[in-house]
């Protein structure tokens, strides 16, 4: 009896031994998660064609290039991926991101006129017109989608992929009557390698609507599940889109200004993070932050090297890998 009763006893302690286990494991992996991706960061400070080791200058060349370039990939990183997520909550889509939704056509389509209209204008102008063209056109392409009976949700991004072409066709239109395609080009083809000590300090604004998408996460969840169950718990609909969009609008014009376009970032974060976490817009953030920074970091890396001492741009290679998970999530899509 006695063996019995201490057997029923340590039985409960064995069964829970797998799920304490399971705990721990779950609270470490965000942190093993930030360690994994300050490790890439740090790698990212010594690669390059450049010895900033050896070097007689290279103390100087390491601050004036390399470090800018790794605090613009951390901040341009984890804006853009936050800002899909966003964008996914208040069209309650998974296949929207500024990519799809059109908002970095708008925002080109904003940097250029500025350029051709002010031609002395600084960066800071730059991005106060860009971020207000891309608020612009987000705002027309969730008009759009009021307007239109949506039977699947492969028609929310075909709309902005559609909106978006006529946006960059006309601009292109008005790059070419302007003599302005080759510096449009550099806008399209997004990449770290101009970034430099003196010209990323904007993207800090990038960092400050990413810690306000922290601060209304809660309500952004709500807005996310439509405008019924958010006047019902007494959450303004309309303001939150609005603050929504405009700091999705404002991450998308500052980074296109410093960086370029940065294709698909928005969309595979997210998308991974939900699959495996599920929908909390709350808890999902830092993971979508990390994840963000790490990916844009490990394909900035890959461009470098992979031709050195010549470099491929980011985006082609974030094209690459996103335009492969956006089939994929199509393809995993269930039918009917």
């Amino acid at each position: 009896m006695p063996q019995q009763s201490v057997a029923s006893a340590t039985r409960p302690e064995a069964r829970t031994r797998p799920g304490a286990r399971l705990g721990r494991a779950r609270r470490a992996a965000l942190p093993l998660a930030i360690l994994a991706t300050l490790g890439l960061l740090t790698l990212s400070l010594f690669v390059g064609v450049y010895d900033v080791v050896g070097a007689e200058d290279g103390a100087e060349m390491f601050a004036i290039t390399r470090v800018p370039r790794t605090i613009a990939l951390m901040l341009a990183g984890c804006a853009i991926a936050v800002s899909g997520l966003v964008m996914q909550m208040l069209t309650q889509n998974r296949f929207v991101d500024a990519t799809t939704a059109g908002t970095t056509e708008w925002a080109a389509l904003g940097l250029l006129l500025t350029v051709l209209l002010v031609p002395g204008a600084g960066l800071e102008a730059q991005m106060i017109a860009a971020s207000l063209a891309a608020f612009i056109g987000t705002l027309a392409f969730l008009a759009i989608l009021r307007r239109v009976a949506i039977r699947t949700t492969l028609v929310v991004p075909l709309i902005g992929i559609m909106l978006g072409a006529v946006v960059s066709a006309f601009t292109t239109y008005l790059a070419a009557s302007t003599n302005s395609l080759q510096m449009l080009g550099t806008w399209f083809m997004g990449s770290f390698t101009s970034v430099v000590r003196g010209r990323y300090e904007v993207l800090w604004a990038v960092a400050l609507v990413t810690f306000l998408i922290f601060l209304v996460a809660d309500r952004l969840t709500v807005a996310g599940l439509g405008r019924d169950v958010a006047t019902t718990v007494g959450v303004r609909y309309e303001a939150v889109l609005v603050v929504g969009t405009s700091l999705v609008a404002i991450a998308t014009g500052v980074t296109t200004v410093v960086v370029g376009f940065l294709p698909f970032l928005g969309l595979v974060v997210p998308n991974i993070v939900s699959m495996i976490r599920g929908d909390d817009l709350r808890g999902n953030l830092p993971w979508v932050c990390v994840g963000g920074v790490a990916l844009v970091t490990v394909c900035d890396l890959i461009g470098r090297t992979i031709r050195m001492p010549f470099e491929i741009p980011v985006s082609m290679v974030l094209g690459i890998v996103g335009s492969a998970v956006f089939i994929a999530l199509l393809l995993r899509r269930p039918r009917g």
